[in-house]
């Protein structure tokens, strides 16, 4: 028999097939990694985590006392246009 018969009863692998890599499996995180939770709370953290967080506190303490200024300006103009009317009103009332 010649290779010529014997290759064309072999069968065929020239059908392209795709393959994919597919996994069902979930991804597992451990301690310490980017989104895992921490054990021990947030009470427990490195020093990135204080820093970040005392910086966060130094900003909502700043923005508190810029909102207490404005109100205090805010009182002292209204208490000031009280006097003006006031003033006002007793020399509407003396002129009477």
């Amino acid at each position: 028999m010649s290779l010529r018969i014997l290759t064309r009863a072999l069968p065929r692998t020239t059908s392209f097939t795709s393959t994919r890599s597919f996994s069902v499996a979930t991804r597992m995180m451990a301690e310490g990694d980017t989104g895992a939770t921490r054990s021990g709370g947030s009470a427990q953290g490195d020093a990135f985590q204080k820093r970040e967080q005392a910086s966060e506190n130094d900003y909502v303490r700043r923005q508190e006392l810029d909102k207490l200024a404005q109100l205090k300006r805010k009182i002292a103009d209204q208490e000031a246009a009280l006097a003006k009317d006031r003033e006002e009103a007793e020399k509407l009332s003396g002129q009477k």
